[in-house]
């Protein structure tokens, strides 16, 4: 599958931003879908994950409660609602989707990337 994230930009701290993450060339909900996001100088971390459905989502501690990840398995699109934003939010953001259709916050599991999209929150 193909992924292709936008939605990236600038937003102060406490400001909202919302990412989405296309995905084309395969049977979308076979996979599950995640949010990654990689800092300047730093490895690149977990955000979220969505299970096939929907109906399952895991989430890093740090994003815990103030970020949301969705999917639209009619136009095979995945979300990530970011509020509440920090400085620290600051990050070149990736979707990934996994071989398989269950939410999972294992970065070796994802075989399907989209080429980043970057976010800045400005204090």
């Amino acid at each position: 599958v193909q992924l292709q994230a936008s939605g990236g930009g600038l937003v102060q701290a406490g400001g909202s931003l919302t990412l989405s993450c296309a995905a084309s060339g395969g049977t979308f909900t076979t996979h599950a879908m995640g949010w990654f996001r990689q800092a300047a100088g730093k490895d690149r971390e977990f955000v979220a994950s969505v299970n096939w459905s929907g109906q399952i989502t895991f989430y890093a501690d740090s994003v815990k409660g103030r970020f949301t990840i969705s999917r639209n398995n009619v136009d095979n699109i995945a979300y990530l609602k970011m509020t509440a934003m920090k400085p620290e939010d600051t990050a070149v953001y990736y979707c990934a989707a996994p071989q398989g259709s269950s939410a999972t916050m294992n970065t070796y599991e994802y075989d399907s990337w989209g080429q980043g999209t970057q976010v800045t929150v400005s204090s």
